[in-house]
């Protein structure tokens, strides 16, 4: 029978708490790009806000957002 041997102990990519501002701000950007388009705005129009608002959007949630203690 072989052994189990234990994982690495080689710390995450990203921490939780980037990764959730992260989403949250590409879900941000996504919605409002998305409304920008509905209102009738060019789709180049619609990039731009929504790179620009979720762009914006992540000093404040990650102010928002309180790191893991």
């Amino acid at each position: 029978m072989t052994q189990m041997t234990p994982p690495s102990a080689e710390p995450p990519f990203l921490s939780l708490h980037t990764a959730v501002v992260l989403l949250t701000a590409f879900v941000i950007g996504l919605v409002m790009g998305g409304l920008t388009v509905l209102t009738g705005a060019s789709v180049a129009a619609a990039v731009f806000v929504g790179l620009t608002v979720g762009g914006s959007s992540v000093p404040a949630l990650r102010s928002l957002i309180g790191a893991a203690r």
